[in-house]
């Protein structure tokens, strides 16, 4: 036999939502060039994973123009 579903309460209802909080994001230090970057990611200031290199960075060349 079917039974009707009970009357959620505002504070029920509301409290479904109430878990929905922005976190940061988890960083740790590159152990190539100690930069911080994201877990499981490719450094992207020296392009190393895991101790070897993955993807070739181009390093930044400061050209003074006189």
């Amino acid at each position: 036999m079917a039974v009707p579903k009970g009357k959620v309460s505002k504070a029920r209802r509301n409290s479904r939502k109430a878990n929905w909080k922005i976190t940061a994001p988890s960083l740790v230090e590159c152990s190539h060039c100690h930069e911080l970057k994201a877990n499981h990611v490719v450094c992207k200031k020296c392009g190393y994973y895991n101790g070897e290199e993955k993807i070739k960075v181009e390093k930044e060349k400061k050209a003074e123009q006189v």
